[in-house]
């Protein structure tokens, strides 16, 4: 087609060319010659370039065209399995809020039981200690009231006693060593 073109463009050239000149025909005739002999050359020497060039191409858009269709394929396919997930998705989110929540009962009882425990033993703890000082403040009490009792004793033994009642007592407690057994005696200063 567009050799035809080209060639209509030509002739109507020469023909202007032609009435100009005046025997233009012939001119004409040559430059058609020419032109058919340019063709013929640029047709067989670029045929089998172009033909191949067209043939790789064809080709190459073959394949182009299956890889596109493969990507398209594969495309579909992972769009087919996100969407698989993302109706997956709530199950597995309601899976983990149910497993979390159970973790977080079991945790907390756990720290509950730990909390118990140390409870426990600090009551344990402290109740040992108070039993230990009620003891303690039990014994002092007991040593002051003593040490009380001991003071008023002597103090209406000093104001009750005479020397001659000293004397007797002193004399009884003699005889008392004299008579116990030399194992028994023990020297008190």
């Amino acid at each position: 087609m567009q050799l035809g073109l080209i060639l209509a463009m030509m002739l109507s050239e020469g023909a202007a060319e032609g009435a100009h000149h005046g025997g233009g025909l012939v001119e004409m005739a040559a430059r058609l010659f020419n032109f058919a002999i340019l063709a013929g050359t640029l047709v067989y020497f670029l045929k089998s370039p172009i033909a191949k060039h067209l043939s790789d191409r064809g080709t190459q858009i073959r394949s182009d065209l299956v890889k596109a269709a493969d990507m398209r394929a594969t495309a579909a396919a992972q769009l087919a399995a996100i969407e698989q997930k993302m109706a997956a998705l709530p199950g597995e989110l309601d899976a983990l809020r149910k497993t979390g929540a159970e973790d977080v009962a079991v945790e907390e009882a756990r720290i509950r039981t730990i909390a118990d425990t140390e409870r426990a033993r600090l009551l344990d703890q402290a109740r040992r200690e108070i039993d230990a000082r009620l003891k303690l403040a039990e014994r002092e009490l007991l040593a002051r009231t003593a040490d009380l009792a001991v003071g008023i004793a002597a103090k209406r033994v000093k104001a009750t006693i005479t020397a001659e009642d000293q004397a007797r007592l002193v004399d009884q407690y003699l005889g008392r060593l004299a008579a116990a057994p030399a194992a028994d005696r023990q020297v008190t200063a």
